[in-house]
């Protein structure tokens, strides 16, 4: 998701103030930010283009990118503050759009990087912010040690929810080069990350996040803050990289038990390994399900079936 960029005001807003983008004028420097509607040429009648203008750009958001554009500035004032930002920290914003985050991290950081994948947005981000590297592209393409550049990067974004996965595991991959990271995404993933055992959240997700980071659900938001609005509510969250937690030797062996043991979820663990990995003469009670072992849970039982995969069992390849 893109975000609408906001004034760096120092008076907040009120919680209760509803927001009517057809009519309010957000607290924008030198500009406002209207929505328009537009009849789309090749689309019926009953459907309607949503055109967000601000500054002389355009642009429609496209649905299959997740591009729904946030409306209060205090959200965007307290997912920087989230961050934590530092003046002398190396920083990446994922997403910019029309600098929403970018204007407030501007305030204290002297130089750092975006990544936009909309050219339109990219070019208003490098011309608008002259001390911000902007990167116009895919952030899954991108290389994140050459951001980092020997450093440890503080990432901040609103992200699409359509690849909240890919991005979270991109940085989980590289977490060599990533001191912390404050998103806002999909409601549901969120509480799905910070999920806790036996409960109907707690899966992949949550163990493989928790067992490489602390995870902290920081607050929810409103889908109704958001135009285009979108289906379901949304939730900032925030990872901090914790490598020497669990001190896990081999990720991927990791990776390949816990998405085996979650592989059906009712069933026992017995009956989701026992075909990939030898289970006899380890002291594990394999009759529990999976989303009743803790993260140091699968941290242990990962090392145990480290030599135990059935070599026969030519579906067994450890892919990240």
């Amino acid at each position: 998701m893109l975000i609408a960029k906001t004034s760096l005001r120092s008076k907040p807003t009120p919680a209760s103030t509803k927001f009517n983008f057809l009519q309010t004028h957000l607290p924008l420097p030198k500009g406002d930010v209207r929505l328009e509607r537009t009849e789309g040429f090749f689309q019926s009648l009953s459907q309607s283009i949503l055109k967000v203008s601000y500054q002389h750009r355009s642009i429609t958001p496209k649905k299959h990118r997740g591009q729904n554009f946030l409306l209060d500035p205090n959200i965007s004032h307290k997912i920087v503050e989230a961050a934590g930002l530092q003046p002398d920290d190396a920083v990446l914003e994922i997403g910019p759009g029309f600098g929403a985050l970018t204007a407030i991290i501007a305030a204290t950081m002297p130089h750092f990087t975006a990544v936009e994948v909309e050219p339109e947005l990219a070019k208003f981000i490098r011309e608008k912010f002259p001390q911000v590297t902007v990167i116009a592209g895919d952030f899954l393409d991108v290389n994140l040690g050459e951001i980092a550049a020997g450093r440890k990067l503080k990432v901040l974004g609103n992200i699409p929810y359509s690849i909240t996965t890919p991005i979270i595991f991109k940085l989980l991959d590289h977490q060599t080069h990533v001191h912390s990271i404050v998103l806002m995404i999909q409601d549901e993933v969120a509480r799905r990350l910070s999920a806790v055992p036996q409960t109907k959240e707690y899966g992949i997700l949550a163990v493989q996040l928790q067992a490489f980071t602390d995870v902290e659900y920081l607050f929810k938001v409103s889908k109704h803050v958001f135009k285009p609005k979108p289906d379901v509510d949304s939730a900032v969250v925030r990872l901090t990289m914790t490598p020497e937690k669990h001190r896990i030797t081999n990720p991927l062996q990791f990776k390949k038990v816990v998405r085996q043991s979650f592989a059906m979820r009712r069933k026992t663990l017995e009956n989701n390994l026992r075909k990939t990995f030898r289970l006899d003469g380890l002291d594990i009670d394999f009759k529990r399900r999976a989303e009743t072992f803790s993260v140091a849970e699968f941290v242990a039982l990962a090392q145990l079936l480290e030599d135990r995969l059935i070599s026969d069992d030519k579906t067994i390849v450890l892919k990240n």
